[in-house]
Parts: structure tokens; C-alpha cells; sequence
């Protein structure tokens, strides 16, 4: 079998090039992931309310610039966004670690540079959906979304990893100066591919306003895009209450140092690899549609194994289920994620990355508001039971979507073919089914 074969996408260079940028973006990101609320926690010695803040403002980029990050981006080359983004964000985590050596850290300064950064990152996040069906072409999405997912299950097992070690070392603030240097490098490898899209031709009426609606329109008509982003909605603002309150409840109830969190962490990143790893398999038996929301009802209950726990051998049962957690979330990402890009004309793939964000994780700050409250008013433990609760609630809408749609085509057209299977009689521009 020719090596080209046996790699797959990773035999294509430029998709190596992207491959290697992410694995050192997303490293970058887990380490942030761990170490900005530990600057908050153990350095500047935040409440749980304030943790909470922390969390509501790294992610309420996606409520200021969300809508129109998608339209913008759909004006621009994907590539660029992916190198500029990169660099903008390792300058922005540069600020604490020089603020802590000159001791003007504080609480206001991790707001703001949590929000620059989130703002930053919906540009990325936006510009990277819609680059990888121009790199790798529609019919190798699944592929290409399980090897990229692949990567930053890997990076979310090592950036914990590296992260405890270096904030136990050098201290939370300067263990930023990992995560600037791995966005540096990403924007360096993305800035190496070698394929240049071709300049994005203006709409019929390219003004702001009607380019955010008409990506608006479309997502939220489409049936399937629809009940993925509520579900999306629904799950986010859930794990981001439980994960605020994760790491106060792993310092401060279990007891643990920077290196334990790290390793509990890791094993969460473990599960992800593995669902990485299985996403197309299990696409393939079960479906791709219904194992957006089977894997979401089987493995969110196994995040309650976390609260359950007190220091000791329980412990390792809350991090099988937070690894449970990880496997489940990512098999759902890469299916949701191939079908979205699969149901989107090229052009609006921007807008329609940026509408998903902006609905899915709108409720992300709020979230973390929630989180915060709910910690401060009844403590880290119960907030998790809620949050594990409030994901496995989320699978409801993407079932009812699947269970509507069974025998129909997906974008809700009545076309059928003679034979009743369900398939549209003739070519449907919405969802492109044929008899």
C-alpha cells in the first residue's frame, strides 16, 4: 500500500503544515486552559465569584464579535486570519507574565487580556471551520476534522501535563510564557502553507448587516444546523459551569497541587484522544446524525463520578468519568462538525461557523456567571451535580431533531422519491440529496 495511502490526509503537505500549527495553537490553549484561572486562584488569591468573572470574560468574545466575525472573515483569506489571530494572541498572554515581574498583576489585567484573547480566538475558531473544506476538499471533512481533533486530544493529555510541572516550577504567571510561544509557532507553520485561496468575491450586497442576516437565515431555517446549535447552546453553558467550579473543587476540596489537577486534566485529554480516534468508526456504525446526541446521553452522566469523589482512591473514578466526559464530547464535535461544513454552500461557511458559535456558546459566559454564583452560594460540589446534569439535558434537542428527520431529508424539504425511502426525488439545493 503506498505511504500516501497508509497517511491519508497527513500524505497531503499543506494539511501537515495546518496539522502541526494546530498541535502547537491548541498546546498553547490547554496550557491556558490550566494556568490563567490558577493565576487567579493561587497567585492573586480570587474568590469563587471571581473565578467565575474570569471565565464569563475569556468567553464573551463570542457575544461581542461573534455575528460579525463571520461575515468578515467570508470577505478575507482564511489563511491569513489563521496567521494573524495566532500572532496577536501570544502578545496578548506576553502582558502577565511582564506585569507579574514588574508587580502591577492584578484581577482588572486578567479580565482584559481573557477578553482580547477571546475575542482573538473567535477569528481563529471562525477562520479555521471554514479553511478546512478549501484545503482538504468536502468528501475527506470527517477525515480531516478526526485527525485535526486527534491532535488537540493529544495537546489536552501533554498541555496539563507540562502546565502542573511548570506552574509548581516557575509559577502560574510565567508558565504563560509556554502558551506565547506555541501561538507564535502556530501563526509560523500556518504562514507555511503553500495552497493561496483566491480573494473572496463580494456579494450581490456586500453590506455588514445583510451578510450577518443572511448567515442567520440560513442556520437557523436549516433544521439540522438549528437543533445542533441549541443542543450545542445547552451543553456549553453546562460544561462551562462545571469546569469553573472543577479546578476550585479539585485546590481546595480534594486538595490538590498544580501537578495533581495537571494529571487529572491529562486523563481527560486521554478520553478525547480516544474519541478522536474512534469518531469515524463510530460515525460509520452508528450514524453520523444519531451519534451526535447517543454519545452525549452515554458518557455525561459519568461526569457526576467528579463530585462523587473525596480525597483518596475515589478520585480515580472522577477522572475516568471526566475522561468519559472528553471521549463523548469530541465523537459528537467531529460528526456535528462534518455535517455542518457538509450542509454549507462555500460561501457562507464563515457566517455559518460564526452563527454556530455565536448561538452554541453565547450561554458560555453566562456560564460562567452561573458557575460562579452557584459556587459561592452553594459550593463547588453541588455545582458540578449541576452542571453533569444540564449536559446530559442537552442531548434532548439533537434527538428530537434525529427523530423528526428519520424519514426526511435533513434540510426539511417534502421532496420524496417514489419508493418512500425518504430521499428528495430530485437534486435539493439545501441539503443536496439525491434518489
Amino acid at each position: 500500500m503506498p505511504t500516501s495511502h497508509r497517511l491519508g490526509l497527513l500524505g497531503n503537505p499543506d494539511f501537515r503544515r495546518l496539522f502541526a500549527a494546530t498541535a502547537l495553537g491548541q498546546l498553547g490553549d490547554r496550557i491556558i486552559f490550566l494556568t490563567l484561572p490558577l493565576v487567579a486562584i493561587a497567585t492573586l488569591h480570587a474568590d469563587e465569584f471571581q473565578v467565575g468573572l474570569l471565565t464569563a470574560t475569556t468567553t464573551a468574545g463570542s457575544l461581542l464579535v461573534g455575528l460579525p466575525a463571520g461575515a468578515w472573515v467570508d470577505r478575507m483569506r482564511k489563511r491569513t486570519v489563521l496567521i494573524g489571530s495566532d500572532l496577536l494572541r501570544a502578545a496578548a498572554l506576553l502582558t502577565i507574565p511582564l506585569a507579574w515581574w514588574a508587580d502591577l498583576l492584578s484581577v482588572r489585567l486578567l479580565y482584559a487580556v481573557a477578553l482580547l484573547h477571546g475575542v482573538l480566538t473567535v477569528f481563529f475558531d471562525v477562520a479555521h471551520v471554514s479553511y478546512l473544506p478549501h484545503l482538504v476538499g468536502r468528501d475527506k471533512l470527517v477525515e480531516g476534522n478526526a485527525k485535526l481533533s486527534a491532535i488537540r486530544s493529544v495537546t489536552s493529555i501533554g498541555g496539563p501535563a507540562v502546565a502542573g510541572p511548570l506552574v509548581g516550577l516557575v509559577g502560574a504567571p510565567a508558565t504563560l510564557l509556554a502558551s506565547s510561544a506555541g501561538m507564535t509557532m502556530s501563526g509560523l507553520f500556518a504562514a507555511t502553507i503553500r495552497r493561496r485561496e483566491e480573494t473572496p468575491e463580494p456579494g450581490p450586497s456586500p453590506r455588514l448587516g445583510r451578510e450577518i442576516k443572511e448567515g442567520l437565515h440560513f442556520v437557523l431555517r436549516h433544521p439540522a444546523l438549528r437543533a445542533i446549535m441549541i443542543s450545542d447552546a445547552l451543553f456549553n453553558l453546562s460544561l462551562v459551569m462545571y469546569q469553573t467550579m472543577l479546578l476550585v473543587f479539585l485546590e481546595r476540596t480534594m486538595g490538590l497541587e498544580p501537578f495533581g489537577i495537571g494529571l487529572v486534566l491529562s486523563g481527560m485529554g486521554c478520553g478525547a484522544l480516544l474519541g478522536a480516534l474512534t469518531a469515524t468508526t463510530l460515525a460509520k456504525r452508528i450514524g453520523q446524525r444519531p451519534v451526535i446526541w447517543l454519545t452525549t446521553l452515554a458518557t455525561c452522566p459519568l461526569a457526576l463520578l467528579m463530585p462523587l469523589a473525596r480525597p483518596g482512591w475515589t478520585l480515580y473514578g472522577g477522572a475516568v468519568g471526566l475522561a468519559a466526559l472528553s471521549l463523548g464530547g469530541v465523537v459528537r464535535v467531529v460528526a456535528q462538525s462534518s455535517l455542518q461544513q457538509s450542509l454549507t454552500p462555500d460561501r457562507l461557511l464563515g457566517r455559518m461557523a460564526a452563527t454556530a458559535r455565536f448561538v452554541s456558546s453565547g450561554g458560555v459566559p453566562l456560564g460562567g456567571l452561573m458557575g460562579g454564583a452557584s459556587g459561592a452560594a452553594f459550593g463547588a460540589t453541588a455545582t458540578l451535580w449541576i452542571g453533569a446534569a444540564g449536559m446530559t439535558l442537552s442531548a434532548v434537542p439533537a434527538f428530537l431533531w434525529w427523530h423528526a428527520a428519520r424519514n426526511r431529508p435533513s434540510c426539511g424539504c417534502s421532496r420524496r422519491s417514489g419508493s418512500g425511502g425518504g430521499t428528495p426525488s430530485v437534486s435539493c439545493p439545501a441539503c443536496g440529496g439525491r434518489p
